[in-house]
């Protein structure tokens, strides 16, 4: 239970937008620095308990994610079209519950490679594209890293990877146990002089800061974790905020606006309360973590005389350069039942392909890992060739546990047009302008993830697969890595935030979550996320210190 509870008249140090990847980190940091704090979060609080493995509910009912109807967004490919409003699933899918969306990730921990920093400089210009150098580099981040494995908790094994940037410290926990798709995936990958190795998640292999390890239940992507085995920000690093006597986490708290004043400072967040009712909290500072969607669509919406286009926006950025994470893989069939309902989704992945290679004729690069998905939306994506009704139905849905995935998860280019910006007409259960979603991908994202096909296929074929479906690779309509919108730099005119995640515009307000990144990196993106939370923390409490806020 939190262990403080403020008034609304009060005026608190610190607001904080978002209780996910970032948000809890930057709870635990600023409150353990001697900050009040406040975290903001739309959705309930859930015990452990409450989290459950109806498939139907969770990912087709938005169980505990944003739900088009009462959160609609809308969607175009074209800047000049009319945009139209999702029905079934949003453009941009993520959790609403205390955790955000570190509730119910895969909880995939690939650290960014040295080069995700530098593309620009390495690589040129992109026709079409935005590929430029972050303001910061692996070198400034790797000790970030570190604080996330052990802080958090991660499994993994040092040094298997040849293609893993250098670290300054192992992981804190073994790797979790292989399944049978990570032992195929090894097996075909080895055939090709290909280098997988155990895959970092952020789950407990064993016993780790009073957390028990994995309970094996093979429901982990878009499943919150009732043994608490996973290292979601709700089970981690919240209470560990809480337990400072400085923190409060409010659930049910959706915040609609930024509060401003005509200096030009943020002053607090408008926002509704469990019941609907609209309340103003008092703080110094904001911090934004509410993730690439809702963070620039906050913004937009906090438009004020001065500041007309949006909050932070006198460079045009905000809610530009969208970026998903572009992939293609293979499913593949085998002689043998896998079993694949059991333990955690991933247990081997990858990097050989990590770098992009201009031999190939396109920019991306990415790696590979092993998985299974849910019976239920398996058995929903029928393969071509394959009845969709009667006894050959039957026989294909009988076979799920024969099936695997090899999946390739890679990069989106940023740009510019790719955007989350306001729907002029379409506004939500709150009357709160809704997101609307405008995507195209860059031809060089589809080459890369049809490329990715080819090679998923190569490795399922040597791992001697009886039947393999190739993925089918189209223009994306929405996704969960939700990157780019408001990214950081050096340069205000290019940029929404600094290298220390200070908003070039407003001094006390800062923002922290994926849309912070500059380009999409490999496919994984919440370690880094993390990573930058705890380095934006260490410099917002040294403002702080020094009265710069």
């Amino acid at each position: 239970m939190p262990s403080k509870t403020y008034k609304t008249s009060e005026t608190v140090d610190f607001v904080i937008v978002g209780s996910g990847a970032s948000g809890g980190i930057m709870a635990r940091e600023l409150a353990r620095a001697g900050h009040s704090v406040i975290v903001m979060e739309q959705g309930p609080r859930l015990a452990p308990h409450e989290f459950d493995h109806d498939e139907l509910k969770i990912r087709h009912l938005s169980g505990i994610t944003n739900n088009p109807v009462s959160s609609p967004q809308s969607f175009r490919r074209d800047p000049a079209q009319k945009a139209e409003r999702m029905r079934g699933r949003n453009a941009l899918t993520y959790a609403r519950v205390v955790g955000g969306s570190s509730s119910h990730f895969n909880a995939n921990f690939w650290r960014l490679h040295e080069i995700d920093f530098i593309e620009g400089s390495r690589l040129g210009s992109i026709p079409g594209a935005s590929l430029v150098d972050w303001p910061i580099t692996y070198a400034e981040l790797e000790p970030y890293y570190t604080k996330v494995e052990w802080e958090v908790g991660v499994s993994g094994l040092a040094g298997a990877s040849p293609f893993d940037p250098w670290r300054s410290k192992p992981y804190p926990m073994p790797p979790l146990p292989v399944k049978s798709s990570g032992v195929l995936f090894e097996r075909g990958a080895r055939k090709l002089g290909l280098h997988p190795f155990p895959a970092p998640m952020a789950i407990n292999s064993i016993y780790y800061k009073n957390r028990p390890p994995c309970a094996q239940c093979g429901l982990c992507g878009g499943f919150g974790c009732e043994v608490m085995a996973k290292s979601s920000s709700v089970w981690t690093v919240i209470p560990e905020a809480e337990a400072t006597g400085r923190c409060e986490v409010r659930p049910e708290s959706y915040v609609f606006r930024i509060g401003m004043n005509k200096a030009g400072r943020a002053t607090g967040v408008h926002y509704f309360d469990h019941d609907r009712k609209e309340q103003f909290q008092n703080a110094r500072a904001v911090v934004v973590c509410a993730n690439g969607g809702e963070t620039p669509k906050l913004l937009l919406n906090s438009a004020t005389n001065s500041q007309p286009e949006g909050l932070a926006n006198s460079s045009g950025a905000v809610g530009r350069y969208l970026m998903h994470n572009k992939g293609g893989g293979a499913q593949a069939r085998f002689e043998h039942p896998l079993n694949e309902y059991k333990g955690a989704n991933v247990t081997r992945i990858l990097h050989d392909f990590y770098d992009s290679d201009p031999q190939r004729g396109f920019y991306g690069g990415g790696g590979f890992d092993a998985r299974s998905g849910g019976p239920l939306t398996w058995g929903q994506d029928v393969p071509d060739g394959t009845p969709g009704w009667g006894a050959g139905f039957k026989e294909y849905l009988e076979s799920y546990t024969f099936w695997m995935n090899c999946s390739g998860h890679g990069t989106s280019l940023a740009v510019e047009s790719n955007r989350v910006d306001i729907d002029p007409e379409l506004k939500d259960d709150w009357g709160v302008p809704a997101i609307r979603v405008t995507y195209k991908d860059h031809p060089d994202d589809i080459k890369h993830a049809k490329w990715q096909v080819e090679r998923a296929v190569e490795i399922m074929d040597a791992a001697g697969a009886k039947q393999i479906v190739p993925g089918e690779v189209g223009n994306t309509t929405g996704g969960v890595h939700l990157l780019g919108t408001c990214r950081m730099g050096n340069d205000p005119a290019s940029s929404v935030i600094d290298k220390y995640h200070r908003t070039h515009d407003v001094k006390n307000l800062f923002l922290c979550d994926g849309s912070s990144m500059v380009t999409s990196g490999r496919g994984q993106p919440t370690q880094t996320i993390e990573a930058l939370a705890f380095r934006a923390a260490d410099y917002i409490n040294r403002f702080a210190r020094a009265n710069e806020i």
